[in-house]
């Protein structure tokens, strides 16, 4: 057992500033005289991009094969905590055999607009979906002695001027969506290293946000690791570390490190406040040491095969007019569109992965026909260019118009989102566009397979007759859409994030990605589904949304209590049975609304979800466990989640917008809410509360059996109250004719204050 102190006591000033900024631009710094090792750290998420060779190469260059699972916008739509832990186990695995440290990864950043460019690597427009799935990511990988880095913290949700916007959000807001995205991952997985993002928030640059960093995700949360920059996100060095700033990524060739050491000898930065970042940074060191495993190795078949499984559970069925799918192995089918063999797979910018093999989706699909169906090529369309080719056209219309069912692969090509830059719009490109439409002038059986890492436009919906939307589905989506395209499995992925009609439906829409260098998020708490709910706008395709080849009939929602403290829980169950003929999957999603609110709430937020499989005529309960959080709103007077006392409906469905089952429970809040009342105070306010409002009427008929009145105000007492209602306690003074004393008001506020 190594005495940390014991060995900060021995280092130089030189050495710990030297420890707090990278060595180069993967490696940790070593100090050999103590025996405190260089760790290797590489990105991810969703697979190994590690630098072989010369680490000068900086980012896109000699990068070893591994498997590419894939990325978070599909795999969320799994809506499977076992399936993305064994992900990360799978992650961990290939970070051992390459001697990487710590998995840079998972993102948790909430989806405020479907243009971010890199959405693609976030899992969901909702914090508890976002926040369960990273938590079980980070359990995953951390199984196999390897760390993570929860990623980027805070409030980075565009790519737009991403190294400088300052994100303006207010403070409810802040805890209850971007927060929160990040809460119970930390708190229920302990990251080994969480990663602070480019970005400003709210006027403070994320890398040296103390409140961020180190009062709420280090005291409050009670994270326990060590907080890195993304990778040239530092701005001042010496205030990063006093913020809770505990590691400058890449190297900065001394110049952090000096600045640290200058900042200490003046007296800018406490020596205390080093020495913890050196704490932290060792104790995580020492333990990726402890944990590093000799001759590790995986096998890459099977890694593959388990990319297969993850792909086909996370794809998600929008559309199957006339039960289309699953195909019939028989009669022609013309498979249509260049990423048919070129599949579009992964997002681009740093989690980029070099596969360890990649599967062609129209092999695939000719594979799992078996000779029984004659299967035809077109490619549809150019991948390098939005300019329709009328040949290539003519060719894929020749192909559906002799075949029986036609299969078009369409999407966002890789120029059309990445790291770095924002989308501008959510169309698929115009010669896929055209493609779907020429097609189904000579086809009427056409089912779109669609390669994308967010939402898109479908003004061709109603056009065909199937709908498979298979994100980036990683190395092994040819396979995973082949087994479903043909019912070797059975879709049960649903949608992770709202899929609007059109842009301008989504709430962030004016202000996003803001003006200059400053965003602000004045949508506040609605987003996604919170937002279409609230203001009844009819999405594309609703929050939790998907469809399967079996039906599923909810019955018997129960609480084990129908009256209980936010210090209780209560447990839901409900029994759901599979009323079709073959096997499948069904996501049940709990939602908890707040019935009557003092504050402004959404209509009601995912509180819970379980992935449960069964058989045909099979049935079974599937139950959930409420705390106070699922009732609970962030208080900002309190600076604490709090519970209005008051009726909450539990309510249970296949989606945000297909709710089957209701059950109503009264929560009692133990929060005491002292008011108190000033001058100012309205007359409403008064009255909005039991012993406020006995005050109130006792001096009012004190006040009237002294022969005065306030009622003047209106022509019954009934509009004078109502006048009243937003009257200042002071005004009765005023609108009393001198009857209401200032004497008789202060003796008022006494009483209500006590």
């Amino acid at each position: 057992m190594r005495n940390l102190n014991e060995i900060i006591s021995q280092l130089t000033l030189d050495e710990k500033a030297s420890l707090c900024s990278g060595f180069d631009f993967w490696h940790t710094q070593a100090i050999e005289r103590l025996g405190i090792p260089s760790i290797m750290m590489s990105d991810g998420p969703h697979g190994l991009r590690k630098q072989g060779g010369n680490t000068e190469d900086m980012l896109f260059h000699n990068i070893v094969p591994a498997t590419c699972f894939p990325s978070a916008a599909g795999l969320a739509c799994s809506w499977d905590r076992k399936l993305l832990e064994k992900v990360g186990i799978a992650l961990g695995e290939e970070s051992q055999a390459e001697g990487v440290s710590i998995l840079l990864g998972p993102g948790a950043n909430i989806k405020r607009s479907p243009l971010c460019g890199r959405n693609f690597e976030y899992f969901s427009e909702d914090p508890y979906l976002s926040s369960e799935m990273a938590g079980s990511h980070i359990k995953g990988v951390q199984s196999q002695g390897v760390g993570t880095s929860l990623k980027h913290f805070a409030v980075n949700n565009q790519e737009h001027r991403r190294m400088s916007v300052d994100a303006v959000v207010d403070e409810r807001t802040l805890r209850e969506i971007y927060l929160a995205s990040f809460e119970s991952a930390v708190k229920q997985s302990q990251p080994w290293t969480v990663m602070c993002s480019y970005n400003k928030v709210n006027g403070e640059y994320a890398s040296q946000n103390k409140r961020l960093l180190t009062d709420i995700l280090k005291e409050e949360w009670g994270f326990e690791g060590f907080v890195v920059s993304d990778w040239g996100a530092v701005d001042e060095r010496d205030a990063g570390v006093t913020a809770g700033l505990d590691l400058e990524m890449p190297t900065s060739s001394g110049v952090g490190a000096k600045r640290i050491v200058d900042a200490v000898k003046a007296g800018r930065l406490a020596e205390e406040d080093l020495n913890r970042a050196v704490k932290r940074l060792l104790t995580i060191i020492f333990k990726a040491v402890e944990n590093k495993k000799r001759n590790a190795s995986f096998d890459k078949e099977i890694h593959h095969q388990i990319a297969r499984e993850v792909a086909r559970e996370s794809m998600v069925l929008l559309k199957n007019k006339d039960a289309i799918l699953p195909l019939k192995k028989e009669g022609t089918i013309a498979v249509i569109g260049a990423f048919a063999k070129n599949p579009r797979y992964q997002g681009g910018g740093s989690s980029h992965v070099n596969p360890t093999k990649i599967d062609e989706t129209f092999a695939e699909i000719g594979k799992a026909a078996g000779g029984l169906a004659q299967i035809l090529y077109a490619e549809g369309y150019n991948t390098e260019s939005d300019d329709i080719d009328v040949k290539l056209i003519e060719e894929a219309k020749n192909a559906a118009a002799k075949s029986d069912v036609a299969v078009i692969f369409a999407g966002l090509p890789d120029r059309y989102e990445s790291e770095g830059y924002d989308r501008s719009h959510i169309r698929i490109p115009e010669n896929h566009k055209k493609l779907i439409e020429e097609v189904s002038e000579v086809q009427k059986n056409i089912v779109v397979v669609l390669s994308n890492g967010s939402p898109i436009e479908m003004p061709w919906l109603d056009k065909v007759k199937g709908v498979l939307e298979g994100y980036l589905g990683g190395q092994a989506v040819g396979g995973a859409i082949a087994d479903l395209l043909f019912g070797a499995a059975n879709p049960c992925g649903k949608l992770a994030e709202t899929f609007p009609a059109k842009l301008a439906h989504n709430p962030s829409h004016l202000n996003f990605p803001g003006e200059g260098d400053r965003v602000e998020y004045r949508e506040g708490i609605f987003i996604g589904y919170r937002y279409y709910d609230a203001k009844d706008i009819e999405p594309l395709f609703p929050f939790g949304f998907g469809l399967s080849y079996t039906n599923f009939e909810y019955k018997g929602i129960t609480v084990d209590k129908k009256e209980l403290s936010d210090q209780d829980t209560v447990k839901v169950s409900v029994t759901i049975k599979n009323t079709g003929t073959v096997f499948g999957k069904e996501i049940v999603q709990l939602y908890v609304k707040d019935v009557e609110s003092s504050v402004i709430r959404p209509e009601k937020e995912l509180k819970g979800f379980d992935k449960v499989g069964l058989e045909p005529g099979e049935e079974k309960t599937v139950t959930f466990e409420l705390g106070k959080r699922a009732f609970a709103y962030y208080n900002v007077d309190l600076k604490d989640w709090t519970v209005e006392s008051g009726a909450f409906d539990i309510l249970v469905g296949k989606s945000s917008k297909d709710i089957q089952l209701k059950e109503t429970v009264i929560v009692k809040s133990t929060t005491v809410l002292k008011k108190v009342f000033t001058r100012n105070s309205n007359v409403g306010d008064l009255m909005c509360d039991a012993e406020s409002k006995t005050v109130f009427e006792q001096m009012m008929k004190k006040l009237n059996e002294q022969g005065g009145s306030v009622f003047s105000l209106g022509e019954t007492p009934e509009i004078a109250m109502s006048v009243m209602k937003y009257l200042p306690l002071r005004d009765l003074v005023v609108f009393s004719n001198g009857a209401f004393s200032v004497e008789m008001l202060e003796e008022m506020l006494q009483k209500l204050n006590q």
